[in-house]
């Protein structure tokens, strides 16, 4: 059994959902040799999300951030309040969605279907860049 880590810095990007499976299994080029294994991905941060959902109509990004957002609306009376009032609201969402992801890995290549994608879910207005820690295992 083989493994393989990497720390990810992703640039800021704006409040909404952003397919980022590329820039994960990009950072890991050793996975291709892989055939069989697991690959997991996991965010240091507790304002944004990691989450698996369609990759190919944009209308579906646009729609889990109105979804998100009525759930846990930016107006809501939270006592948690000195990072702004979108930032406890961030922490609910990414508590739902969840910090890490782990997909099967079948001859070199992440074994999602047809049309599933990694999302890096930010759930602030002005946030900076992020840091994913992505580790494979296999053989």
């Amino acid at each position: 059994m083989t493994w393989y880590q990497r720390r990810i810095e992703l640039p800021p990007k704006a409040r909404g959902f952003h397919l980022i499976t590329r820039e994960l299994t990009d950072a890991v080029p050793e996975m291709r040799s892989l055939k069989v294994g697991l690959f997991h991905a996991f965010i240091l941060h507790t304002s944004a999300s990691i989450t698996i959902n369609e990759n190919a109509d944009p209308d579906v990004r646009i729609d889990m951030e109105t979804a998100m957002n009525r759930i846990a609306p930016d107006d809501l009376p939270f006592i948690h309040t000195l990072e702004g009032p979108d930032d406890m609201p961030a922490h609910v969402k990414s508590s739902l969605l969840g910090s890490s992801v782990s997909v099967p890995i079948a001859d070199g290549q992440l074994a999602v279907g047809t049309w599933q994608g990694i999302y890096l879910c930010e759930h602030r207005n002005r946030a900076a860049g992020r840091r994913i820690i992505v580790t494979v295992q296999g053989e």
